[in-house]
């Protein structure tokens, strides 16, 4: 399975899945982006993020630790 931009629900659950001590509320959007374009399913352009993506994954991941 390849994940895009658009997929942030499964985004933040593998940023969660590969970072399960990081409290998502200490994360630099800059530090998650990079995370993002690192994991291995991530199939997208880098550039093609925006801040209200990135918000929306770091949603999904704050969900997630809860």
């Amino acid at each position: 399975m390849s994940l895009k931009w658009s997929d942030t629900r499964e985004i933040g659950e593998a940023l969660y899945d590969q970072f399960p001590d990081l409290d998502p509320k200490t994360v630099r959007f800059t530090d998650m982006h990079q995370w993002i374009c690192d994991l291995k399913e991530f199939e997208d352009d880098p550039q093609g993020s925006n801040e209200k993506i990135l918000e929306a994954i770091l949603l999904v991941w704050l969900d997630e630790a809860e």
